[in-house]
């Protein structure tokens, strides 16, 4: 197939186009590198897959008239749209991002699937819809309380990319992840951090009293179910979690003191309200419908991001520590 993928040097991005070139697809992948976190470690993806033969554009999702040359000559089978703004927190220090990327990007790549006749199409969404619902999320809840801007443009995605599903028969998925993990994550990320301070002898922050708890999914188990959905058909949202109980943030910091015989400095601070106490994911519809669910162990998972950080410890102390 020949597929476009926006937001493609980002972690999660990065890790699909992978599994999609590894799979003998043509890819063309789009990214402006922003510095919402240090983008070396962007240029560090989209190296190794512009080796591995992805056809790299450095540009911006707002540019509709670079979008539409690119759309033109490439003739695209489908479109997985992960490039976003992402963050709870930063989202309210500047929502006006959040806004332009996630929702007016957004309609930029729709109205271009329309125009050039598109007809696979899957978008990033996030867990963080579900703030305030019953535990485990399953796809049918409601999700009309977004707590955040972040969360509000997802929703806003959502609501448009279903829009352009039932005028234009687009076949869409929307795509909700649940906490993502793994080697050369994102650096605002609590697991990279907390790594990256059990390693360096540094102080790390939680936010709360570390009783709060995410459905971690490593990364390459997420880059397959993206690559999965993109055979269906009509419009499906589509949890990709752990889909078992979830860790505390606790359990969290005693698994990476196991795995790196380090023990850490950790320094509690108030919780944040835009914050969820817990995510669960419900995933029987990712089983049901593409066979997928997720086969690294928590633990496993950990163990290949330490090691990722120790391999690469020059690199990692070169990038800039930018925090949201």
């Amino acid at each position: 197939m020949n597929i476009l993928v926006t937001g493609s040097s980002g972690f999660i991005a990065s890790s699909v186009v992978k599994n999609l070139l590894n799979c003998g697809n043509n890819v063309h992948g789009i990214d402006d590198h922003n510095d919402y976190y240090d983008p070396e470690l962007k240029k560090y993806r989209a190296n190794l897959n512009i080796a591995l033969g992805l056809a790299f554009h450095k540009e911006s999702i707002l540019n509709k008239e670079f979008l539409r040359k690119l759309f033109r000559d490439s003739k695209f089978d489908s479109v997985l749209h992960l490039a976003a703004m992402a963050g709870v927190r930063y989202s309210q220090q500047r929502p006006e991002l959040y806004i332009d990327t996630n929702v007016t990007g957004t309609l930029n790549i729709l109205e271009l699937c329309k125009e050039f006749g598109v007809k696979k199409y899957a978008l990033a969404s996030t867990s963080s819809l579900y703030a305030g619902e019953p535990l485990p999320y399953v796809e049918t809840l409601a999700v009309n309380n977004p707590w955040s801007p972040y969360a509000a443009s997802k929703k806003s995605a959502e609501v448009l990319s279903y829009s352009y599903q039932h005028l234009y028969q687009i076949d869409v998925s929307i795509l909700r992840f649940f906490t993502v993990f793994g080697p050369a994550g994102r650096p605002d990320m609590s697991i990279y951090r907390f790594i990256d301070g059990a390693l360096n002898g540094e102080e790390v922050e939680v936010y709360g009293d570390g009783s709060q708890a995410r459905d971690f999914t490593f990364i390459e188990d997420i880059a397959e179910g993206v690559c999965r959905s993109v055979k269906l058909s009509g419009y499906n949202i589509i949890n990709l979690g752990g889909g078992k109980n979830p860790k505390t943030i606790l359990d969290l910091i005693s698994t990476i003191e196991l795995k790196t015989g380090k023990k850490m400095m950790v320094k509690f601070k108030p919780f944040i309200d835009s914050d969820m106490k817990v995510t669960w994911a419900d995933i029987t519809k990712a089983k049901t419908l593409m066979n997928w669910y997720p086969k690294e162990s928590f633990e496993s998972g950990i163990e290949k991001t330490i090691d990722w950080h120790e391999n690469n410890s020059e690199f990692i102390a070169k990038l800039k520590n930018i925090k949201r």
